[in-house]
């Protein structure tokens, strides 16, 4: 308790620190607030038929990333996720289209153009949410609408402020990147899903203790296994392989240079969070498709399993969609050619195999050893809550078994931390811990 106490006198210490939080705590204050802002014409006591339809499936899923802000028919209902989507849309074709790999490859301009073809797929997706979500509230919450209200100007409207209120999110969680602390987007997520745990918990303990399904036992059970997972998970997001490199000896003048061995650390999920992330904003396809409604029961069987996330097809589909995005995030944040080009540049070699191709072609092939279970081991826990689900856990709670859920929560608070501690020891403080430093997601220990 002291050792805590002491950090966080040091972190507050530290100015820029300082600033970077109370920043961050502002901008999701924000966030929060708009979570609860209805939208015009909506009776926010009438939304009992939306608060049950979103209580449990894919939607209940959808809710927990906007913060309960989708149930609330709130201005923020669509969330961060057409963003989401339209990243993936712009890196598939990154690898698909000469143009967009051309732009790829012109650095910090090329960034800018891609980043704003992302913003303006984002708004053609809000174009298209937007009313679904709209005739879905009509069809569940119909009493809360004002019955003098045009419904076509409400249409009209109502997509202006949904598109509006997303990219106003997309805003936030760019400043949260540039002027707080960890990547805003990510962490914009991750505040959604913690705003859930509380209420999911208590429904939990509520159906053990009152339905006699278990009792406290059960749920002291599922706690433990809950904390087993996000061990789990850490190791996940933490593991490394360490490739040693050894540096040729250099005399310039009286100095000598190299001659020590060192070595790379390559991520066992260097992929993090994103995989999961892009495969479950394509899952949320086919509920966009059928304008979120209720109709999804009386669907043929395809339509229904990949709107249940608890039906075989749905995870099977999911997890093989984590698997291939994961190898496809890895092949574009770790070049093997750059790093054999960049050691025999520092003259630099890996024991036992040549520099350049060889060394290349080496390290291309230990990734794609370490990635294969790491992708898996991704994918088994993305669909836990899908076996939760199956030993009786409350649908909100089972979400926090696994899934983007958990995944996200880790990979971002570890982060978050990281960014901390590289401040902290950066101005000469003790570290979070006494133990080592944290690792985050990029596989590098913070300095």
């Amino acid at each position: 308790m002291r050792k805590a106490i002491e950090t966080l006198k040091n972190i507050w210490k530290i100015e820029d620190l300082r600033q970077r939080i109370l920043i961050t705590i502002l901008f999701v204050a924000i966030y929060r607030f708009g979570s609860y802002v209805v939208l015009p014409g909506i009776n926010p006591a009438m939304l009992a038929k939306l608060h049950e339809q979103t209580s449990e499936g894919l939607l209940a899923l959808l809710n927990m990333f906007s913060g309960g802000a989708f149930s609330n028919a709130s201005i923020f209902a669509l969330g961060i996720m057409p963003y989401i989507s339209a990243s993936i849309v712009i890196q598939l074709l990154g690898i698909a289209v000469p143009y967009f790999q051309k732009l790829q490859r012109e650095g910090e301009s090329g960034r800018r153009k891609m980043n704003q073809y992302t913003r303006y797929l984002t708004i053609a997706i809000l174009l298209v949410q937007a009313p679904s979500y709209l005739l879905n509230l009509k069809m569940q919450a119909g009493p809360s609408l004002n019955a003098s209200l045009d419904w076509t100007l409400f249409m009209v409207t109502s997509t202006i402020i949904l598109a509006a209120g997303s990219m106003f999110i997309l805003w936030l969680g760019e400043r949260i990147t540039d002027k707080g602390i960890g990547n805003g987007i990510s962490f914009i997520i991750l505040i959604g899903i913690i705003a859930r745990f509380p209420d999911a918990l208590i429904q939990e303990v509520v159906s053990r203790v009152a339905n006699k399904s278990g009792g406290l036992i059960m749920f002291i059970i599922e706690v433990v296994f809950l904390l087993l997972v996000i061990g789990a998970a850490i190791l996940l997001v933490q593991g490394t392989r360490k490739i040693p490199v050894q540096y040729a000896k250099r005399i310039v003048g009286n100095k000598q240079y190299g001659g020590a061995r060192q070595y790379i650390p390559l991520k066992v999920n260097a992929a993090g969070v994103m995989p999961i992330i892009f495969a479950q904003a394509i899952m949320f396809i086919p509920i966009t498709f059928i304008g979120f409604s209720n109709n999804v029961n009386n669907a043929g069987g395809f339509l229904h399993a990949f709107t249940d996330h608890t039906s075989f097809w749905y995870n099977f589909v999911f997890a093989v969609m984590i698997i291939l995005f994961t190898y496809f995030y890895t092949a574009i944040t770790i070049n093997p050619t750059q790093m054999a080009e960049d050691m025999k540049r520092n003259n630099g070699f890996i024991p036992g195999i040549k520099p350049g191709k060889k060394t290349a072609e080496y390290i291309d092939d230990i990734m794609s050893r370490i990635t294969l279970p790491g992708s898996f081991f991704l994918a088994l826990v993305a669909i836990m809550p899908a076996f939760a689900g199956i030993f009786g856990v409350q649908a909100g709670f089972a979400q926090f078994f696994g899934g983007t859920s958990l995944l996200i929560l880790v990979g971002v608070v570890l982060d978050t931390l990281q960014q901390v501690e590289s401040h902290l020891l950066m101005r000469h403080y003790d570290g979070l811990l006494k133990s080592g430093r944290i690792k985050g997601r990029a596989g590098v220990a913070a300095y």
